[in-house]
């Protein structure tokens, strides 16, 4: 499916559990309306990020781990453990997706094409999933240090919005998923503490380089 294409609006209402139009369709238009008018590069930069700015999560993550090596063992627990949380957090997103199957904006809204191919009939909208993974990886490297977790929310909330801006989702969408992937990572984040004492006895052993400086 190209850039734009969308299932016809007829399609949408018959596989309908919940009608994103009628919180903030009119605001999807708006923002479709303002990226059409933005410069061709930007379009572009835009449309990579959001499909490739997840790759950006992996580098922080992978900064974090390194951090950590300097801390404590809550904070290298909660380090290796953020994969995992991102993981969870995405399956929390896709049962919801499957309860809510709210169609894309794209297919069911008379929008100009989008910066993102429109995903098919099927493919639901809420929460975004772009989303809920990088809040979820973001509230983990929070726990982790300070200074890696604000750059990783800087990251998810950009994220988030260029999700709005390709046309893809609602606002509501990035909205429910920042809520859950936060509530996920935070939880979780919490939790991975406890393994403090697995994460000294492997610092003990050989892998020692990979949890301690």
């Amino acid at each position: 499916m190209t850039a734009g294409s969308r299932v016809p609006a007829s399609d949408g209402p018959r596989l309908l559990a919940f009608d994103g139009r009628r919180v903030d369709g009119g605001l999807y238009l708006s923002v479709d309306h303002w990226a059409q008018h933005l410069p061709a590069p930007v379009r572009g930069a835009v449309a990579a990020f959001s499909a490739y700015g997840l790759g950006l999560l992996a580098v922080l993550m992978l900064a974090g781990w390194w951090r950590a090596r300097r801390g404590d063992s809550a904070a290298m627990a909660r380090a290796l453990a953020a994969p995992l949380c991102v993981v969870v957090a995405f399956a929390a997103d896709t049962l919801l997706k499957g309860v809510l199957r709210e169609p894309r904006p794209c297919q069911v809204l008379p929008a100009a094409p989008t910066l993102e191919a429109c995903p098919g009939a099927g493919d639901w909208a809420l929460p975004s999933n772009h989303t809920v993974i990088v809040f979820a990886g973001a509230a983990v490297l929070w726990l982790v240090d300070r200074r890696i977790g604000a750059m990783a929310a800087v990251l998810a909330v950009a994220m988030g919005a260029s999700r709005v801006v390709v046309g893809v989702h609602y606002p509501h969408d990035v909205l429910l998923g920042a809520v859950v992937g936060s509530a996920v990572g935070l939880a979780l984040g919490l939790l991975a503490a406890r393994a403090g004492t697995v994460v000294e006895r492997l610092g003990r052993g050989p892998l020692r380089w990979w949890t301690a400086a």
